[in-house]
């Protein structure tokens, strides 16, 4: 008869009983493992989400900004029709020669504005506002009794922006004080000339 209690063949499983537990450190080493591969994960996921979103704004910004170059040329275009303009006579003969190349310089100036305005380029609004360094530089001051100190009294070169963007800082001469004793040259480029 055959003994069916023990078989040497096949082999004996654990019990309850039998298994040992794990120590507690390990366990404890174990959550802490977690722990820290669940802490890497959420900053690498962060980071990756990050990068996404400054890439998408980099691509935005260049597809806004890409013409900046191009328009920063164009500007010395618009300063020499401006100019072309001040110097003409006033009250020309409408059938005289000149006033007719005068009309199309007018026409092309405004051409080229609306161009510049339907690409988000804009010209800098200075005379009566305060002098702002972020968007205009100072070439003169000039002692005014009747006009605030650090405001812009007069434009040498009209500035522009491009959508919320300096293209070019407006040239400009600012009232300082009557009784301000003259000064030198400062090395930002602004002058001071008193009279």
């Amino acid at each position: 008869m055959i003994d069916e209690t023990h078989d040497p063949q096949t082999p004996e499983t654990e019990t309850p009983e039998t298994a040992a537990a794990p120590p507690a450190d390990a366990l404890a080493d174990v959550h802490m493992e977690i722990a820290d591969l669940k802490d890497r994960l959420l900053r690498q996921a962060a980071e990756t989400e990050n990068m996404r979103r400054r890439l998408e704004r980099e691509k935005q910004d260049a597809g806004t900004y890409a013409i900046a170059s191009f328009a920063r040329e164009l500007l010395g275009v618009a300063d020499n029709l401006r100019r072309a303009l001040s110097a003409a006579p006033e009250g020309s003969d409408p059938a005289s020669p000149t006033h007719q190349v005068l009309v199309g310089v007018e026409m092309t100036e405004k051409e080229l504005l609306n161009v510049f305005a339907k690409v988000g380029i804009a010209k800098i609004e200075a005379i009566g506002e305060k002098l702002d360094p972020n968007r205009h530089q100072a070439m003169v001051e000039v002692p005014s009794a009747d006009t605030a100190p650090g405001t812009i009294i007069q434009v040498l070169q009209d500035g522009y922006m491009i959508k919320d963007r300096l293209l070019r800082p407006a040239m400009v001469i600012v009232a300082k004080s009557a009784d301000t004793p003259p000064a030198s040259p400062s090395p930002g480029g602004n002058l001071d000339t008193s009279a």
